[in-house]
């Protein structure tokens, strides 16, 4: 072990693959940091569309029910009519 001589070169390329790998580590870190802040605007922005949509839902289902009360309000007309023209036949 005392007279345990490396050449330069396998020395240069063990710093160069430690070197790569710090750089590389440094690389997943930034591209994970970028997706985190990604997801977070994405989560934001699903909320605040959920919400538009919500409020678009309910509008239209208001619009709905009022179409569905006329056509009601119609057919007890007809009934009522229906029922009168019964009663003067009898």
């Amino acid at each position: 072990m005392e007279n345990l001589k490396l050449p330069i070169t396998v020395i240069g390329v063990i710093v160069l693959q430690i070197g790569g790998f710090i750089w590389w580590t440094a690389q997943q870190a930034a591209t994970i940091s970028d997706l985190e802040e990604t997801v977070n605007q994405l989560g934001s922005r699903m909320a605040i569309e959920d919400n538009v949509n919500l409020k678009r839902d309910v509008k239209d289902n208001a619009i709905e029910i009022e179409y569905v009360w006329d056509e009601t309000d119609e057919l007890w007309d007809e009934v009522n009519s229906i029922s009168t023209s019964i009663m003067q036949i009898v």
